[in-house]
């Protein structure tokens, strides 16, 4: 049975990889918090629709043809959780960020695709999203993309891409 809070959560993961996000304020809570951006950039980490817009334009800025092929989504009490592959092509830079918001790592785009299994657990409340957390396939996901096991080349392409990445940040700070 696909309750109200499925469809929210589908929906919202649905609307973040499509990229129109005019609606996400429809399905995310305005105290809405995604626990996976500590690794995302700074503005992903404020609270409600504007934080998981930031994350929805840092995955689709790296990943184009970005989809979520859903498998199953289950709600109890006020818990959804969607297991499903994530799959897109990267086509720029994927730039990871430490706790403080500096640029942690940056994978240069290998036009490679990837399709990894995640799981994603939504909390929900007045029917949005208001509190988000996944496990991911990192390491498929990273075989596929074919930055793992990195060549000499690519960990070159990986340390020009950092720097890159960090003049960009100092040059465009988030306020």
């Amino acid at each position: 049975m696909v309750t109200d809070d499925i469809q929210a959560a589908l929906r919202a993961m649905h609307i973040m990889a499509a990229g129109d996000l005019t609606e996400l304020d429809q399905v995310i809570h305005p105290d809405a918090v995604n626990r996976e951006a500590k690794a995302e950039p700074p503005d992903c980490r404020i609270q409600g629709p504007d934080g998981f817009a930031a994350s929805a334009r840092w995955l689709r800025s790296a990943f184009a043809e970005l989809a979520f092929d859903v498998h199953e989504a289950v709600a109890s009490g006020d818990l959804v959780v969607v297991h499903c592959t994530m799959s897109g092509r990267q086509v720029g830079p994927f730039v990871t960020y430490d706790a403080h918001g500096r640029v942690a790592q940056a994978f240069p785009p290998t036009g490679e695709r990837m399709a990894v299994t995640q799981t994603h657990w939504h909390r929900m409340r007045e029917g949005k999203i208001v509190e988000h957390w996944a496990n991911r396939d990192d390491l498929s996901q990273g075989l596929q993309l074919r930055w793992v096991p990195p060549t000499p080349l690519y960990l070159w392409r990986m340390s020009r891409a950092k720097r890159h990445a960090t003049r960009l940040q100092y040059a465009h700070p988030v306020r």
